[in-house]
C-alpha cells in the first residue's frame, strides 16, 4: 500500500519523541513492502537538528506553508491508500480537514499524545485537533489504550478507535556490557508537570546516595535549578546515544506526564527503550502499567524516594540483571515496531472490512 504521513518530523528528534516513534515504524512499514511519503512542516527549530534528513525507509517532503503543502503534495494524497495525519500538526485542523477532502484510501489521526490531547479537546483548545474533524476520519490511532478507546468512540463519534501504542526498533535498542556510569538515570524533555516526580524518585535519592553518580539527559530545563552535586546533566541527547545511555545506568527512571497518568494505559517510547536494552526500570504508578509489564518481576514501581533506596538496597545483581532481561523478553513479543506494523496493516483491514475479523 501507499501511505502519506504528515506528521510533526520524522527527521528531527530535538525536544520530540514523535520522530523515534516515526522512524520505527515507517522502517517495519517499509520491511513489509509497503511505500511511504512522511511530509512534515520545515520550521526553525528543527531544521538546525537534523539527525535524520534523509531516511531510507521513507521518502520526505518538507512544506513551508498549508498552501505549500496543498499544491505540492495533493496528488500523493489523492492516490495514497492511506493518509496519516498525526498529533501537534501546526494548524492540524486545517491540514486534517483537507487530507481527509482530498484522500480517496483511508483516513486516520494518529494520536501520540492522546491523554494531553483530550486534556486540551477539554479546554476546547484546539490547537491541532477538533471534536468535528474527529467523526470524519475513519480511524483514530491512540498512544494510549483501555477506557479511552470508548470514550473517544461514544463521546467524540470516532468511527473506529484503536490502540497503536508506541514501540521500540529492537535493532536499535539492545542489551550490551558496559561499565556502569550511573546508579540512576533519567532521559526527557523537561515539563513542569514530570519534574516533581524526577525530583522525588531521582534528586532525593541522589542526595542521600552521595558516593553514587546518577544523570538527567534532555532539553529545556531550568538553568538554576537545584541538582544534587553527584547529578549530571546532558543537555540533548540524540537517538544514537540513547542505546550507550540506557547500557550505562544500574537502574533508569521512568517519569509520566500528569496527563498521562489521569488517562492510565499510556507507556511512553522510552518505557520500550529502555526495556529492550535490558536495564531494569523504577517507574510512577499508572493504570495500566501492569497491562504492559509485571510489577516486581518486570518493572520496579516507586511511588517516593525512600522507595527507589530500598531498590537500591535490597535489589541483588541478579536481580536486577533478572527483572531487566524480563522486560526485555516481553518488549521483543509485544512491543516492537514490527509488532505495531503488523496491528496497523490490521487496523487499515478493518476499516475496509468492518464486519471481518482480521
Amino acid at each position: 500500500m501507499k501511505f502519506v504521513i504528515i506528521g510533526l518530523s520524522v527527521t528531527s528528534s530535538w525536544g520530540n519523541g514523535h520522530a523515534t516513534t516515526y522512524r520505527a515504524l515507517l522502517k517495519e512499514l517499509k520491511a513489509l513492502g509497503h511505500d511511504i511519503l512522511f511530509l512534515e512542516k520545515d520550521v526553525p527549530w528543527y531544521s538546525p537538528h537534523r539527525d535524520m534528513p534523509a531516511p531510507d525507509f521513507c521518502k520526505v517532503g518538507l512544506y513551508k506553508t498549508n498552501e505549500e503543502l496543498k499544491t505540492d503534495y495533493k496528488k500523493e494524497v489523492a492516490e495514497a491508500d492511506v493518509v496519516i495525519v498525526g498529533s501537534y500538526v501546526q494548524q492540524g485542523v486545517e491540514v486534517g480537514n483537507w487530507a481527509i477532502e482530498t484522500a480517496n484510501g483511508v483516513t486516520a489521526f494518529y494520536d501520540i499524545d492522546t491523554p494531553v490531547t483530550l486534556a486540551k479537546l477539554e479546554r476546547k483548545d484546539y490547537e491541532y485537533l477538533d471534536p468535528n474533524i474527529i467523526p470524519k476520519y475513519d480511524l483514530y490511532l491512540s498512544f494510549s489504550g483501555g477506557p479511552i478507546l470508548k470514550h473517544l468512540e461514544d463521546h467524540y463519534g470516532s468511527p473506529m478507535a484503536r490502540a497503536l501504542y508506541c514501540s521500540v526498533d529492537p535493532d536499535l535498542y539492545y542489551p550490551k556490557d558496559r561499565p556502569k556510569a550511573w546508579k540512576l538515570g533519567y532521559l526527557g524533555t523537561y515539563s513542569d508537570d514530570r519534574q516533581p516526580t524526577v525530583e522525588e524518585l531521582l534528586n532525593k535519592p541522589a542526595a542521600n546516595f552521595p558516593s553514587e553518580k546518577f544523570v538527567v539527559a534532555g532539553p529545556q530545563y531550568p538553568e538554576n535549578y537545584e541538582w544534587s552535586k553527584n547529578v549530571e546533566r546532558i543537555d540533548h541527547l540524540p537517538p544514537a546515544e540513547h542505546r550507550k545511555f540506557y547500557n550505562s545506568q544500574e537502574f533508569t527512571l521512568n517519569v509520566t506526564r500528569q496527563d498521562m497518568i489521569k488517562a492510565g494505559y499510556s507507556p511512553s517510547v522510552r518505557l520500550f527503550e529502555a526495556a529492550a536494552c535490558g536495564v531494569p526500570i523504577i517507574s510512577d504508578y499508572w493504570d495500566g502499567i501492569h497491562s504492559i509489564f509485571e510489577q516486581g518481576t518486570e518493572i520496579l514501581i516507586a511511588r517516593s524516594s525512600d522507595e527507589v533506596e530500598e531498590y537500591f538496597r535490597n535489589t541483588s545483581e541478579s536481580q536486577r540483571k533478572e527483572i531487566g532481561e524480563n522486560a526485555r523478553q516481553k518488549v521483543l513479543k509485544s512491543h516492537t515496531a514490527r509488532a505495531r506494523a503488523k496491528e496497523l496493516i490490521n487496523y487499515v483491514k478493518e476499516v475496509h472490512q468492518p464486519s471481518e475479523k482480521v
